[in-house]
């Protein structure tokens, strides 16, 4: 796959994780910097990093659920290799100018 593919995935991928917010929280999940890596291998699977805010997150299960079906669903998705971890743990410095601005941190 070339280059310029992959990172029209990406972009599409990027697009959808924007669509899915935490639910304690009023702001997407890839602005919370809850994502911390994404990349888009030649058969076309995408290994996706994210981490939550807390690891007893209440909502855990369904957010992560979110994530995996609209990320399986994105066009040019073939397969999902997908690793949930807490290091290093989230912190605020993780948000967003965007996100730091909406919740009121600037």
């Amino acid at each position: 796959m070339e280059l310029e593919e992959k990172l029209e995935i990406e972009k599409r991928l990027i697009g959808v994780l924007k669509s899915i917010y935490d639910p304690e929280i009023p702001v997407n999940i890839y602005d919370l910097g809850l994502i911390y890596s994404i990349e888009v291998d030649d058969e076309r699977t995408v290994h996706l990093t994210m981490t939550l805010t807390a690891p007893n997150c209440p909502m855990a299960e369904e957010l992560v659920e979110e994530v995996l079906y609209k990320v399986n669903g994105t066009r040019g998705v073939e397969k999902v290799d997908f690793n949930l971890t807490f290091d290093p743990p989230w912190s605020r410095n993780m948000l967003s100018e965007e996100a730091k601005l909406e919740l009121g941190f600037l």
